[in-house]
């Protein structure tokens, strides 16, 4: 009998204090940058125990080597993980299961677990199959994150072999095609917001297949694919095509089709992005700006494409301009918010965090991260609920710190079958 066999599965929480609507439920993760582990974080900062598994070879997961860096003393760590490896354990281990000793790690944990979340997408070759793990914990929730999808659920496999990231799921979703000016390349949106919103489907994915599995004792498999995410969110990009062959195009940081939305630069070199999409919204702004609305009619300024580009349309456009360039970004925006314009200042990171009613509302959170060991500020919790809200109970975990005690807690390892395994490229 393997060793997994004769072990006892132990609930959760373990670790995690107990809190939030996910407390009970253990994630055990096999991701690295950015969608899985945003994934497990979000699943974490509502009460589920996760412990991710990192490579001792590699170092870990490579977010924790992004540039820049935070420095405190001789240690350094990246601020992407700081603000998101919080509230999880790190085990190293390497995943490679054609070692037995990994194997029999690796086995028991997902005996222990409640969902198996990994973006390694060619599990095969470390002698991982979605059989077999569902042959050891029938009710696992089994959630693949990849570029392209994984063969389970079809596909041609030359796109699914292929490695994926952000800016790619963002071309081949057609999404990517339509950023940026008409004349020049098209842009892609920074800062893996892809791999965030892929994080996100992927947690419904998840969530749904627990209740299932609570109720029916069966878990099962998800695949969740970055492009596909980004296709989801491509609006009626596919109905146009497909049911009368129109392709929307990029037009820049300017509405065409009606006015005024878009991007307008301000007095002081600041940016306020406008939208009034109708003619209610229209009227208001125009009675906001002091604008005659007589003479400047929605029908012949702002109703179409045609009345957009017309030289009254044009001259309308020139008074907006000029409104703006006369103001500070600031000034600008406070008048549209006065007058219940939809309007906001395009800020960076700095105006963000001093903007009063974010701190107002609990935004930010300080917890001690544990490569540094100093406190430090990041974005705090959100989905915000009332009965039982999420929160923050460690900091980002020192690559490999908790692997003792998961092993010795959660899986029974003895002290000397610990010092067996070390030097043998298995937690160390």
């Amino acid at each position: 009998m393997n060793r997994w066999e004769s072990i006892e599965r132990k609930p959760a929480p373990l670790f995690a204090p107990t809190f939030g609507p996910l407390a009970g439920i253990r994630v055990l993760l096999n991701g690295t940058v950015v969608a899985a582990p945003f994934t497990a974080t979000m699943m974490s900062d509502f009460g589920a125990e996760v412990i991710a598994l990192e490579r001792p070879k590699v170092k870990g997961d490579p977010a924790r080597h992004q540039k820049p860096q935070i420095a405190e003393g001789d240690k350094h760590i990246s601020g992407s993980w700081i603000q998101n490896a919080r509230n999880k354990l790190s085990f190293s281990l390497e995943t490679n299961l054609n070692i037995p000793e990994s194997k029999e790690i690796f086995l028991s944990l997902i005996k222990n677990s409640d969902v198996w979340i990994e973006n390694m997408v060619w599990i095969d070759k470390l002698g991982i199959t979605d059989q077999m793990l569902l042959e050891v914990n029938p009710k696992l929730v089994i959630c693949h994150i990849s570029g392209y999808g994984t063969a389970g659920f079809g596909g041609d496999q030359r796109q699914i072999n292929r490695p994926g990231y952000d800016p790619l799921g963002q071309s081949e979703s057609g999404w990517g095609l339509l950023q940026g000016y008409p004349d020049r390349e098209p842009y892609y949106a920074q800062q893996y917001v892809g791999d965030y919103m892929t994080g996100l489907m992927s947690v419904n994915g998840i969530l749904m297949s627990y209740m299932v599995a609570q109720k029916t004792g069966k878990g099962q498999i998800i695949d969740v694919s970055l492009t596909e995410s980004w296709m989801r969110v491509m609006d009626d990009n596919f109905v146009l095509w497909t049911q009368s062959q129109y392709l929307k195009h990029r037009q820049g940081v300017m509405q065409s089709a009606y006015q005024p939305g878009g991007v307008f630069k301000c007095g002081d070199g600041g940016y306020v992005n406008l939208g009034s999409y109708g003619k209610t919204a229209y009227n208001n702004v125009l009675k906001g700006f002091g604008i005659d609305s007589n003479k400047y009619s929605y029908e012949e300024c702002s109703s179409s494409p045609e009345a957009v580009a017309s030289p009254l349309g044009r001259e309308l456009d020139g008074i907006f301009k000029k409104f703006f360039a006369e103001h500070t970004a600031q000034e600008a925006t406070d008048i549209c918010i006065d007058s219940k314009i939809s309007a906001a200042h395009i800020k960076t990171a700095e105006e963000v965090f001093n903007e009063p009613h974010w701190h107002k509302r609990g935004d930010w959170v300080k917890y001690t991260d544990q490569t540094l060991n100093k406190e430090v500020e990041v974005f705090g919790i959100i989905p915000k609920l009332s009965e039982t809200p999420g929160q923050v109970w460690c900091g980002a975990p020192a690559l490999g710190q908790d692997t003792q005690r998961v092993l010795t807690d959660l899986l029974d390892y003895s002290q000397s079958e610990i010092d067996a395994l070390k030097g043998k490229g298995v937690i160390d």
